[in-house]
Order: C-alpha cells, then structure tokens, then sequence
C-alpha cells in the first residue's frame, strides 16, 4: 500500500496522523525509524487507520527504539552489525536467520532455521544477552537497510518481506528451549516493526507442531495468522512459485548456493549486501585520499528516492 493506493479518507487520515506525531514530537526528521510515507503507513494499517492507536503504537515504538541495550537501537545498531560480528557464526548453528535475494515480487526473503537449536549449548559461547542483542538488530536491518535496499532494486516500493521457517529436525524439547525467546521476537516484530512480514512459510512442519502451533497462534495477530502457510517435507514446489530457484538456496530446493560467499546463510546476499559493499569501497577510495578512518556499519536513510512509487503487489 502506498500513497497512490489510498482512498481519499485515508490519505487524509495520513496527513492528519503526519502533524500529529510530529507536532507532538513523537517523530522528528532523521529519526531511524523512519518518518516517509511508508513507515507512517504501516502504523496506520496495523490499527485499521485508528489515528489514536497509531500514535500510540508509535510513541511506544519510539520510546523502546530509545531504550533497548540500554542506549538505543541506533548505539546498539553501530557496535552490533547485524551481518559481521564475532559471533555470527557460533550463534547461526544454533538458530540461523538471514536475509538472502529477493521473491519474485522482489520482497526480501528472510531465512530462518530451527532444527540445530541448541541454546544451553550456544550460551556456552554467547550469553543470552548478546544472542538477543543480534535478534534485535537483525529485525532492525529489516526496516533500516533491507527494505529501502529492494526497493530501490526493483524500481517501485517494497514494504514487506517473505519469511521462510524450516522444522526440520525441531522437536517438543527445543521448543520449550526457545519458546520465551520465540515469543518476545513476535512481540517486538509486530509491535515495533508493524505490517513488515507479507507471508510466512513453515516447512518442514513436525507431527508435533499441531501442539506447538497452539501455543504460538495465540501470540499472534489475526492478521499475522492469516499470512502463514503451514507445509509439511513436499514443499519444493510452494517455494518455487514464489522464488525464483537462482534466489532459493540449494538446501530449500533452489540452485543458489552464494560460493565464494560463505554460505547463502553467511553471504548475507542481496541489494542490501550490494549497497554495502560499494559503500565501503568508497569509503576505502576516501580513507586512501584523507588518511581518515570512517565507520564501516551501513545505516540507510528511510527517505532515500525510489524510482518508480508504485505499490508493492
């Protein structure tokens, strides 16, 4: 939904909600959250267009965005880059979770596996505290990076991505692991960074996840639960319709294997990655010039032009 597709109601909702938030100084210009169309946007859709609701949502957005790790998520977003610390690695063994290419409406896919859960294993080598610092900022890169990276790839905007979740291996014992955790990651997701998630996909469903599921569904908004498809080991074919096989990695019935890359887990693959990288050869081409030393974590301005605003269908 963009600003083209609104009803004349709604656009005036948008406007109303815009000298709202920034008369009551819950946004500013420059804010991390965002403050274009498309972030506003997606609080109103989150509570139907309820001007009160959404501002709500958003200031409590705010005021967590100001807070977590202690210093906010743009201190903790500057000394955690969510595709290069020391413990990527370790704590992808355990829970994996990655943004590799786009679907072929040119969402973002977003990978996540869960069969090699094993926390009091991982907190060995990380503490719990820093395993969730990196939940956070991967959700964040999401908004911050991921997002403005594809739309600007595929020429129009793109506000959601598609999540991809494979079972495979996850058991009863690793849910109760990780089942607190799992549930402050909806949390976060839905509160803080609304209407991001356009489909989900759980492949590799185990027999006992009709239990598990019954659990989780709860956490969930109704509108979330809509966006989930539950898929068993026969799911190659699903994922193909959606992605094409050079974009899916080879371990989900795709061809893409980012050789040379680490890994499509570790790759990191994308605009997003692409963005990155001529950053920091530019950076390299000015550091050689000035002498200078500069930061090497990207942050992405929210506002950066998108060629073609077209909505994201």
């Amino acid at each position: 939904m963009t600003v083209m597709s609104l009803t004349p109601e709604e656009k005036e909702t948008l406007e109303v909600f815009r000298k709202q938030v920034f008369d009551e100084e819950i946004i500013q210009e420059g804010d991390s959250v965002g403050t274009d169309d498309a972030t506003l946007l997606r609080f109103l859709r989150a509570r139907k267009f309820n001007l009160t609701e959404s501002k709500k949502m958003l200031q409590n957005c705010q005021q967590w965005r100001k807070t977590v790790g202690g210093d906010g998520i743009d201190a903790l977003y500057a000394r955690l880059d969510p595709y290069d610390y020391p413990e990527r690695e370790e704590i992808f063994k355990s829970w994996s979770m990655y943004f590799h290419k786009a679907n072929r409406q040119g969402r973002p896919v977003n990978i996540q596996f869960f069969g090699g859960l094993n926390l009091p294993k991982l907190y060995k080598h990380v503490t719990p505290e820093r395993h969730w610092e990196a939940i956070v900022v991967n959700a964040d890169s999401l908004t911050r990076e991921v997002l403005p990276a594809a739309s600007r790839a595929a020429g129009k905007h793109i506000h959601q991505s598609i999540v991809i979740v494979d079972l495979k291996g996850f058991g009863l014992s690793q849910f109760w692991q990780v089942k607190s955790l799992a549930q402050a990651s909806f949390q976060i997701s839905q509160d803080y960074f609304p209407e991001t998630m356009g489909q989900l996909l759980i492949i590799n469903a185990p027999s006992s996840f009709t239990f598990i599921w019954g659990i989780i569904k709860p956490w969930l908004a109704k509108e979330t639960v809509e966006k989930v498809d539950i898929l068993g080991s026969n799911y190659r074919e699903v994922l193909l319709d959606v992605i094409d096989a050079e974009n899916l990695p080879e371990i989900l019935g795709g061809t893409c294997t980012c050789k040379g890359e680490g890994g499509c887990d570790l790759s990191g693959a994308g605009p997003w990655m692409v963005e990155r990288n001529e950053r920091k050869r530019n950076e390299s081409t000015e550091d050689s010039g000035s002498g200078e030393k500069t930061e090497d974590v990207a942050v992405i301005e929210h506002n950066s032009p998108i060629t073609h605003p077209i909505d994201d269908k």
